[in-house]
């Protein structure tokens, strides 16, 4: 049963770049070429927002870099059940921000990327409900960082002061979320696609992406 009319709905927020050559995963250029590295991005975006249906929480927003126009992206809310939204300029934390404040869901936000392909519907649904009793809710990654975080509201002091893209993401939002006060539910880490390591795992879990074979 859907929860996207009740009254403790909870939104999803998918933070993605459009799967352009030179835009998408330019981490992985050196091994995949810049159309290899699009093609994993648009993958990857595809099997997030499926991801992020599956769990049937509530609505789903799609919010886009560099704009909403991407071919990708329109297909993908061709059929009703994605909402578009371009993202705005700023760090990931301003983009972060952004999501959370402009969602319509009552229950909370959860805010995801799309470079964790080990994330599944169920791992959606318990951050949901772990929402329900906590004002936040993380699955941190392995690298240091995190593939999902989740609040009932926007709170700016969440993004402050965190060094994006480094080891220290989650420890550094660990501490906003004491200094903000609020109680948060953390689950077990989950792994992510950002370096040339990553690959050899994403092939070996997910061989039909071919990705730097």
């Amino acid at each position: 049963m859907s929860h996207a009319n009740s009254n403790n709905s909870v939104a999803i927020a998918i933070l993605a770049k459009a799967p352009i050559p030179g835009l998408a995963k330019t981490r992985l250029i050196p091994r995949l070429g810049a159309g290899g590295a699009a093609r994993l991005q648009g993958w990857l975006l595809r099997r997030t927002v499926a991801t992020a249906l599956q769990a049937n929480l509530g609505p789903v927003t799609l919010w886009c870099a560099p704009d909403t126009a991407h071919p990708d992206f329109v297909d993908l809310a061709g059929d009703g059940q994605l909402g578009l939204r371009r993202q705005p300029e700023g760090d990931l934390g301003v983009r972060m921000q952004q999501a959370l404040t402009e969602s319509p869901a009552t229950g909370g936000t959860l805010v995801i990327g799309t470079d964790c392909p080990a994330l599944e519907p169920s791992h959606l649904q318990a951050a949901a409900t772990a929402l329900i009793a906590h004002q936040a809710v993380v699955i941190p990654a392995e690298d240091g960082g995190y593939v999902l975080i989740g609040a009932r509201q926007a709170e700016t002091r969440l993004f402050a002061d965190v060094t994006w893209s480094s080891d220290q993401v989650m420890a550094q939002t660990r501490a906003r979320l004491r200094e903000i006060g609020w109680r948060w539910h953390e689950f077990s880490p989950l792994w992510d696609v950002d370096r040339n390591e990553d690959l050899d795992r994403l092939n070996e879990c997910f061989p039909e992406t071919g990705a730097g074979a």
